[in-house]
């Protein structure tokens, strides 16, 4: 039975915020038992067989390289009640405001990523070229829901970028795999793989952090969810600004999170809760 400790405080080491700070991700352990997650695993991967009914998915030799990366299920907090108990915990949020430096933080999103048996690399990105806030206080945990090895694809981090900021219009693709591999390998950026990952344990990456995946090479479906949280104060990004601050996937992005609010305003939307970590 689970024990469900997921309201209580997970008090995240110094070595382990200063290590977060400067090389823009880090590995945290047994941030909730087993039993903890195989609870909510059951109840995530509901919610993902219940989506992916809903979505006509080619066969994956016929995809793309995106679409060949992972199955992509977006925002299932707000459709089902037993995910968002796990989505809007206390203790994740903490660990977020903790790493940031800041003491309340939002949801931006939540989405399950499952690399698929066999399923291609994740090409190199940065996620905050897609968010359209004001704010470059973002961290996005990723938590495995069952054990994974390496070798189904866990992530590359891509160490210092997180403080680098934009590295240019470059959105996930195989152009991005290409340019942003070949800049890791020019400008001496460490690349970091955290290896095998237990259920429980997660990695957190800032916004600007570099990142990627090998591909999964078994034949086991990779299970992870993730989740997105932002420092409570940020604003939507203004206008007029430059193209590069709102290019196509920043405005899709905010007509699909921050639908109710506009540019300039804070970012405090319906489906942009405020989770206050412990007082």
């Amino acid at each position: 039975m689970s024990t469900d400790k997921l309201n209580e405080l997970y008090p995240v080491a110094d070595q382990d915020i200063e290590y977060f700070q400067k090389n823009g991700h880090v590995r945290l352990n047994k941030i909730c038992s087993a039993d903890d997650v195989e609870h909510y695993r059951q109840d995530i991967n509901q919610a993902v067989v219940d989506r992916k009914a809903k979505i006509e998915l080619l066969p994956l030799e016929e995809r793309d390289t995106y679409g060949k990366a992972f199955l992509q299920i977006m925002n299932l907090w707000p459709d089902y009640e037993k995910v968002a108990k796990f989505v809007l915990a206390k203790r994740f949020a903490s660990i977020a405001a903790q790493l940031l430096g800041v003491k309340k933080v939002r949801i931006y999103h939540d989405q399950a990523l499952y690399k698929e048996p066999y399923g291609g690399l994740t090409p190199w990105h940065q996620d905050q070229y897609y968010w359209p806030l004001e704010t470059n206080k973002f961290v996005t945990m990723w938590m495995p829901l069952m054990d994974v090895t390496k070798a189904m694809g866990t992530l590359n981090f891509a160490s210092g970028t997180g403080n680098v900021g934009y590295l240019g219009d470059i959105p996930i693709s195989d152009e991005s795999e290409a340019v942003l591999s070949k800049m890791c390998e020019e400008r001496g950026f460490e690349i970091v793989n955290h290896g095998d990952i237990n259920a429980g344990d997660a990695t957190f990456h800032s916004g600007w952090c570099l990142h990627g995946a090998p591909k999964n090479e078994l034949n086991v479906m990779r299970e992870a969810m993730t989740i997105i949280w932002y420092e409570d104060d940020a604003k939507i990004i203004d206008e007029p600004d430059p193209q590069e601050r709102w290019n196509k996937g920043r405005r899709d992005d905010m007509n699909r999170w921050l639908p109710d609010r506009k540019p300039g305003e804070k970012a405090d939307g319906r489906l942009n809760p405020l989770v206050s970590p412990f007082e």
